[in-house]
């Protein structure tokens, strides 16, 4: 081969080995691997900061290892690093030039450290990073002081983490250095007071104060913030300023638990889209002001700071007008309040809400047609309440054209509206569980018209996807029930006794997806028809064996809970494992000497046996064990019989044997038992 042809594969070869010597040259970093520009050196129980690695990469990865102390100069070697992680490494502090020749560092990650021991130094460290733009110091045991010493002059940053410390009390010299600071985390500290402590960053747009123990917030007035995460704390009270003519840019408020009496008093002016209020105790008072017995009750309210300053804020308590500006809202989450009422043009203040979650509340009555909820309403949750009265007349069922979920599961509703589900064609999903609302013949629809029923037609609501009607005291499913309608989910569950009327189930046979017939009473059943059937629930039946038509579907989940099955045959246990992915056994009374299905179950690796642990059988001396540990030692072959019965079937010949050998000794025999007997056991006693 010519040698110019040997020359550049000479140099590539060379190349590549100056590359790869340096890193395995040094026996301690042999954990670190290279993609690209980045060195991932996780969990490589380092010590250092590693030598030896290209020169020219960008980002390094040292989390959980042992970094204890952050030498000066650790990053000399690698003047392009971008990126540091630094989580999990137990480092008490970064020594004063850590970061002397490495200025380009805009990502650092000290996650999960002891920083709080030297905390000072590590100041002095950070400050020497002028382009520092993202910082996690999340789980250092920081208190207030340490981390404002920490943070002075990073001028640059825009994005903090400071959650997970021992943060009490926050004031305006906290954050005053962080001018360019988005995002900043706070979440799960010991916060109590955060006064005037975000006045030094104009250009904050996302706070996370979840999970600290703040008692109020009052007199709001970032505008400039976008989303705000002030759940799972104490507070009372939500008041935002106001007198402010500019618009809020909050799109996004998450008071979720926290102990709020009243609704939040929101800006006048802003661009709220997502309002989660759940589980606090808001109730609307519009109703007391009414009462001339209240009339000396207090109707405002002024707030007090630590510092025992009256705030310029003062809030009329029963003037339910001053919701402030929901406009745009789109999602409203009062899920575990207690609202009993919407108060008088509530509802219509939110044109563009799509979302209404109501779950567990107080409501009595909902009123459709007085309420007036708009046609971009998509999903209307109104469940565990104690509604019995639904009022909605054809206008007001139009105007809700667009709805595709409604819940009214668990109340107290005995008759609606014949015509609410039937107006509404964008309807996917129902739920009138635990209600007490049956399902009528398609020919009553002529009779009732538009009044009141205490029972519904479902037939050619073809919208309609998924209908729950569990344990709504259903006594019988008429034939054509579903006539025309393409539901992939049906559950008529927790309906004992219910009668389930041939063909009714059948008609949905193109379609039915998921099948609940728990608890209904359930005894002889054709599933053979539901060809696309892949979920289906048959516990608390009484089931002594499993209907002959399921092994021909193909089930992918099958609820066999709380029967009295004694076994699954072979045939069949082998038909289902070829499709199963969860099945559910607990609560049978299983023969221990018939367990084949479950070694077909177990030996099936996609077969998810979800309560194996529950799943027991009773032996031939009528104790219960758990079929995973039963031994079978007591059972014979395949068919279950037990070696106990064949020892027991020996005894008893031979006991029969030696009864019929006495007779015949006696019987025949007298004369040598009578010589017998006085010679071995007559012997003569001396007196």
């Amino acid at each position: 081969m010519p040698v110019h042809t040997l020359f550049p594969a000479f140099v590539r070869l060379f190349a590549a080995w100056t590359v790869m010597i340096p890193v395995s040259s040094h026996p301690q970093h042999n954990q670190c691997r290279l993609i690209l520009k980045t060195g991932l050196c996780n969990n490589a129980k380092l010590s250092s900061v590693p030598l030896g690695l290209p020169s020219n990469i960008e980002e390094l990865q040292l989390n959980h290892n042992h970094i204890q102390t952050l030498l000066d100069n650790s990053f000399t070697q690698y003047p392009s690093i971008i990126s540091v992680g630094l989580a999990g490494n137990h480092m008490e502090k970064l020594e004063q030039n850590t970061f002397q020749d490495s200025q380009q560092i805009e990502n650092l990650n000290l996650a999960e450290n002891c920083l709080h021991i030297g905390y000072q130094e590590t100041s002095h460290a950070l400050s020497k990073l002028p382009v520092l733009r993202v910082l996690d110091l999340s789980e250092n045991q920081l208190e207030d002081d340490m981390a404002s010493v920490l943070l002075q002059n990073l001028t640059s940053l825009e994005y903090l983490n400071l959650s997970r410390n021992l943060l009490l009390r926050l004031d305006e010299s906290s954050f005053s250095s962080l001018h360019k600071l988005r995002e900043l985390d706070l979440q799960r500290n010991r916060l109590f007071e955060i006064d005037k402590a975000f006045e030094g960053t104009p250009k904050l747009e996302r706070l996370n104060l979840a999970f600290n123990y703040l008692p109020c917030l009052i007199d709001f007035h970032m505008t400039q913030l976008v989303v705000l995460n002030v759940s799972h704390n104490s507070i009372e009270w939500f008041v935002a300023r106001q007198d402010l003519l500019d618009t809020f840019h909050l799109e996004t408020l998450d008071l979720t638990d926290n102990n709020l009496l009243f609704f939040p008093f929101l800006p006048s002016k802003s661009r709220l889209q997502n309002l989660y209020l759940s589980h606090n105790s808001i109730s609307f008072y519009e109703h007391l002001a009414e009462d001339p017995t209240l009339q000396n009750w207090t109707i405002s309210v002024q707030f007090f700071n630590l510092n025992s300053n009256v705030s310029n804020v003062t809030v009329s308590l029963w003037d339910e007008s001053l919701h402030g500006d929901i406009s745009s809202l789109e999602i409203l989450d009062l899920r575990g309040n207690q609202v009993g009422y919407f108060p008088k043009g509530f509802v219509r203040k939110m044109p563009a809400l799509s979302r209404l979650h109501m779950c567990t509340n107080c409501l009595e009555a909902l009123n459709l047609n007085s309420e007036q909820f708009s046609s971009s309403l998509l999903e209307l949750d109104v469940s565990n309440n104690r509604l019995s009265k639904i009022v909605a007349d054809q206008s007001a069922l139009a105007a809700l054209g667009n709805l595709s979920y409604f819940n009214l599961s668990l109340n107290n509703v005995e008759r609606l509206p014949y015509q609410l589900f039937s107006s509404l064609p964008n309807l996917r999903s129902v739920d009138l569980s635990y209600n007490s609302i049956g399902i009528c013949p398609s020919e009553v629809a002529e009779k009732v018209g538009d009044s009141m029923s205490d029972c519904l037609v479902w037939s050619h609501l073809d919208s309609l996807r998924k209908l729950n009607l569990k344990g709504c005291q259903l006594r019988r499913v008429p034939p054509s029930a579903f006539t025309g309608m393409l539901l992939t989910h049906l559950d008529l569950s927790d309906n004992p006794g219910l009668l389930v009327e041939p063909g009714s189930i059948q008609d949905l046979s193109r379609t039915l997806q998921h099948l609940g017939l728990g608890n209904t009473g359930i005894r002889a059943f054709d599933f053979s028809s539901l060809t696309r059937l892949r979920s289906l629930n048959i516990s608390r039946n009484s089931l002594t064996h499993i209907p002959s038509s399921l092994p021909n579907l193909e089930l992918q989940t099958l609820d066999l809970r709380d029967n009295k099955l004694s076994t699954i045959p072979s045939g069949q246990a082998n038909a289902l494992a070829r499709n199963l992915r969860t099945v559910f056994l607990s609560g049978n009374v299983f023969n221990c000497c018939q367990t084949e299905w479950y070694r077909t179950f177990e030996l099936t690796k996609t077969v998810n046996m979800v309560d194996r642990s529950a799943i027991s059988c009773q032996d031939l001396t009528r104790r219960t064990h758990q079929v995973d540990f039963f031994q079978s030692f007591l059972c014979g072959d395949m068919k279950g019989e037990s070696i106990f019965w064949y020892i027991l079937l020996l005894l008893s010949i031979c006991l029969c044997f030696f009864c019929l050998l006495v007779i015949v000794l006696l019987k025949f025999r007298p004369k040598l038992l009578q010589t017998t007997i006085p010679k071995k056991c007559l012997k003569p006693t001396s007196y």
